[in-house]
């Protein structure tokens, strides 16, 4: 396990369980200390290589439980986890822009969260030195030849904001998106084609008219109950 990567949040009391199906959108069930419960979930991709029974994965319980007591947010790996929470995601990503391990973004500043464009609510308005600029996350957990990639399932909001966000830039303005790998063990990002080619042609078309597309890597450390930075910067292949 790697010891300089830079810790980003702590997970309190975080509880090992197994992954035994899952039940709808948001919900999984699970089995912990022997008996069977119930996880919500917020990433609402297919996650069809994490959420298999058998899988280890890590919880924690709800302060103020609604229709479940406890939360999944990542899978077990080999010897790391996959961080699949699309929340802790989007906090550890401020985290990491608040502690400046972001080069590319070292002076960026959120200045607002979800911010009406067009059509879309977009993640952050940021501003980089006398530039305010869009920019949406999106998370990429899904593995596909050694690459993390996004989506794993259609997405007519994902189309609609990259239209907004094209838009925005052919216009003169500033935009980007950020790919959130919640995997360690890959070699960069790509879109998945296959399961969405229209994002994949929105991507190429938001390239050449100016929209920034980066990734950076970030994961789960169960040894220490963390989640850490791994990547700053991870290779984009479009």
């Amino acid at each position: 396990m790697p010891v300089d990567h830079p810790e980003l949040l702590k997970i309190s009391s975080p509880i090992r369980c197994k992954v035994l199906g899952r039940i709808n959108k948001f919900k999984v069930k699970i089995q912990l200390d022997g008996e069977v419960e119930y996880a919500h979930i917020n990433n609402t991709g297919r996650l069809q290589e994490y959420l298999v029974k058998g899988r280890e994965g890590f919880c924690i319980r709800l302060e103020k439980p609604r229709k479940t007591k406890y939360r999944l947010f990542s899978i077990a790996m080999d010897d790391y986890g996959a961080l699949i929470d699309t929340w802790i995601q989007e906090k550890a990503f401020e985290r990491s822009l608040d502690l400046k391990l972001i080069p590319w973004l070292k002076d960026c500043r959120i200045i607002k969260r979800n911010v009406k464009l067009n059509n879309s609510i977009i993640d952050y308005r940021v501003r980089c030195g006398a530039e305010e600029i869009y920019l949406e996350l999106k998370s990429a957990v899904q593995r596909i030849d050694g690459y993390a990639s996004y989506p794993d399932a259609p997405s007519i909001r994902a189309r609609r904001q990259l239209r907004d966000l094209i838009r925005y830039v052919e216009g003169g303005g500033k935009a980007m998106i950020i790919f959130i790998v919640g995997l360690r063990d890959v070699e960069g990002f790509t879109p998945n084609k296959s399961i969405d080619p229209e994002i994949h042609q929105l991507l190429l078309k938001g390239l050449l008219a100016g929209l920034k597309i980066k990734a950076i890597g970030i994961y789960y450390d169960p040894n220490e109950s963390s989640i850490k930075l791994w990547s700053s910067n991870i290779k984009v292949t479009l």
